[in-house]
């Protein structure tokens, strides 16, 4: 049974195939890794929760999506459920690099008016002799998008963590100042059955004033 969490958050990851959506999610979720990996067909689901500051747990939903176009019918009906979005691609292989732009206008575009928290993952970066995109580039592409980047590797277990944590922290944060919140018939992010009250930081520091404790 799922320890008491305060709020849940619907993640989905986003890429062409092959890029290793499944390996970060296996490697974040159950701290493994193989070699082998069948592809993914249509979505999968994962889970696990983080502490992100004390008394404050979040549940973490993790879809993983399908990247090839035959499935995209299936994938496009997650995006709009979803409050975040790792963008992965593969430092090995430029063509899912050119293709970074192309899935965050698609689900930009899908999930109008609302918008989605991503990170940009460059991933395998264990496979440095046959690196095909360089930091530089890729951190360009980041900041053009406005997005945070990370260079990861499920195979050594390489800034895994710290990703999903970034990522989970953004959205948290957004959360402390009413940009995102929980909405009817919506499940980007839900409250649990201890979900703490969160105030913008002016309020807090009203509130602090006004006590007279």
């Amino acid at each position: 049974m799922d320890a008491l969490w305060q709020y849940q958050f619907r993640i989905i990851l986003l890429g062409d195939s092959t890029v290793g959506k499944s390996s970060l999610l296996k490697r974040f979720t159950d701290g493994i890794y193989s070699d082998v990996a069948d592809p993914t067909v249509g979505v999968d689901f994962y889970a696990r929760s983080i502490d992100i500051e004390p008394g404050v747990k979040i549940k973490l939903q993790l879809w993983d999506t399908a990247g090839q176009e035959r499935f995209r019918s299936i994938t496009t009906s997650y995006y709009r459920n979803s409050v975040g979005g790792l963008l992965v691609f593969d430092l090995t292989n430029r063509k899912t690099f050119d293709h970074v732009r192309e899935w965050h206008r698609e689900v930009s575009e899908h999930i109008l008016p609302h918008h989605m928290v991503y990170i940009l993952i460059g991933h395998k970066s264990d496979l440095g002799s046959d690196r095909k995109v360089s930091r530089d580039e890729a951190e360009h592409l980041a900041a053009e998008l406005g997005l945070r980047y990370v260079e990861t590797s499920a195979k050594c277990n390489s800034n895994v963590e710290r990703a999903f944590e970034l990522l989970t922290r953004d959205i948290y944060e957004l959360m402390k100042m009413g940009e995102i919140s929980t909405r009817d018939g919506w499940d980007g992010v839900k409250s649990g059955l201890t979900a703490k009250v969160l105030y913008p930081a002016e309020e807090v520091a009203e509130r602090e004033k006004s006590c007279n404790c």
